[in-house]
């Protein structure tokens, strides 16, 4: 017999249904009646073992039977009663007299309840366990919201004929906003490869190749100190199209989003969405990130989008005196602005074609016209104090492809989690992630960062020094 899912058990009144799942409740009324709530991941369903009608073995291991474990049961599909409907289950009309059980895995007792809201347990105790976490219905749900999302905006993308690219995980290190995760070479003791933060050149790379417009869903990793909305790690949409202009990139991403976000059931407060300056930003808001809504639309999950744009290019280090990219330092000033920015000057005026969506009070995504060519992007780390050796060493590769006819190109990175809290409502970057870091930065479930053997470290060429 072919397992049936649990979702699908209404449909198929009278017949006997093969289930497989984990026990999720038990209720045993006296010794003869015992009421099991099966779980899958399609959903939940009511068990009704009369323990007469049921052979020795059987009834030997319903009585075994505790919490999340793994069995596949044989029953017979039968209507409830009146009295006996529960409207808050897909399944309530119905329940599944129980004819044969199989344990398929015994469970050792739960650190804490699967059954209800893990919201309030303790942290390192839900990621120490994260896999019986993600059993949660809370989790499960928002997992599965994560792959729809995801899903709704690739299907958009090839509608609108972009390319699905991968770009390389072992790369360079360069200046991008954050430190770099670096990973050592055994075939090149003493050099470092660096873990992307963005796939920012590579994306403008594909540009200067001809794939006019590319996407990929891209792991992105940056050395930063954990926060609720920030991890080490995280998932982005990353974009990007040639022969565009800023409102091009905005009207596409615009139009993404809407359909994504509608096809999932949300409500949007306002379309298109609104478009306001930073500087006016910061004088009504406070902030470049902000919400829209009133507190009835907050209660209602309603999702309140905008454009921030004309963000300055340069602000000054105040630790190093020196001016530094206030997004990324591959961006376009704006056109006004180009002059001045080839010649050094006005730097604390100069505006760049940078542009970020936030939601909700959270910055969704972030992208920017790209400089295509190379004076321009030369002429951003000369403003940086970069020297001309320093300019060759981080992004000669990239000044040498733009000589070759690089077109006029720009996108963006979706940060995957952060717009799933907006979705979910979550204030958590874990509430949106299978295996999340702790606080302190380590893995969860597996124990990470941990120390290497000796004899990896000795192929490496690493030599640890013990601090004083």
């Amino acid at each position: 017999m072919s397992r049936t899912p649990i979702s699908q058990t209404p449909t198929l009144l009278k017949q006997t249904v093969l289930l497989n799942g984990w026990v999720h409740r038990i209720r045993r009324m006296g010794d003869k009646l015992v009421f099991i709530d099966l779980r899958d991941e399609s959903g939940l369903v009511q068990l009704v073992c009369y323990k007469p009608d049921l052979d020795e073995a059987t009834m030997q291991k319903v009585d075994e039977l505790k919490p999340e474990y793994v069995i596949s049961v044989e029953g017979i599909v039968n209507a409830r009663s009146e009295k006996q409907i529960n409207p808050d289950m897909l399944t309530g009309k119905i329940e599944v007299a129980i004819k044969k059980v199989s344990i398929l895995n015994r469970a050792n007792t739960p650190p804490f309840p699967i059954d209800q809201d893990s919201i309030k347990v303790d942290e390192q105790l839900r990621l120490k366990y994260r896999y019986l976490d993600l059993r949660t219905e809370r989790l499960q749900k928002n997992i599965r919201l994560r792959s729809a999302w995801v899903q709704a905006c690739r299907e958009f993308l090839f509608e609108q004929k972009f390319v699905e690219i991968e770009t390389p995980l072992l790369t360079k290190a360069t200046p991008e906003g954050s430190r770099d995760f670096v990973v050592p070479s055994r075939l090149q003791p003493g050099n470092f490869f660096a873990l992307p933060q963005s796939p920012q050149q590579y994306k403008q790379l594909l540009m200067t190749a001809g794939f006019e417009r590319y996407f990929q869903t891209a792991r992105a990793l940056r050395d930063e100190d954990p926060r609720a909305d920030r991890g080490f790690e995280h998932t982005q949409i990353d974009l990007e199209m040639s022969f565009v202009e800023r409102e091009d990139v905005m009207q596409m991403v615009e139009a993404m989003v809407i359909q994504s976000a509608e096809k999932l059931g949300f409500t949007l407060k306002e379309k298109p969405f609104p478009r306001i300056s930073y500087r006016d930003a910061m004088q009504k808001y406070g902030a470049d990130k902000f919400d829209l809504r009133t507190q009835e639309e907050k209660d209602a999950g309603i999702l309140a989008y905008a454009w921030v744009i004309d963000f300055p290019f340069f602000e000054m280090d105040v630790k190093t005196g020196h001016w530094t990219f206030t997004h990324n330092p591959f961006s376009q000033p704006l056109p006004e602005f180009r002059e001045d920015h080839l010649a050094g000057k006005n730097i604390g005026n100069i505006l760049t074609s940078q542009y970020d969506l936030v939601c909700n009070g959270y910055e969704s995504g972030g992208g920017s016209i790209r400089a295509h060519e190379a004076e321009v992007l030369e002429s951003t780390y000369k403003i940086m104090g970069y020297s001309e050796e320093e300019i060759k060493n981080s992004v000669g590769h990239m000044l040498e492809a733009f000589r070759f006819g690089a077109p006029p190109h720009g996108g963006i990175a979706l940060g995957v989690e952060r717009n799933l809290m907006n979705l979910t409502g979550e204030t958590a970057l874990r509430e949106v992630v299978a295996f999340p870091m702790t606080s302190s930065g380590n893995t969860s479930v597996m124990d990470a960062p941990s120390p290497l053997d000796a004899q990896t470290l000795q192929e490496l060429k690493i030599l640890i020094k013990k601090s004083n």
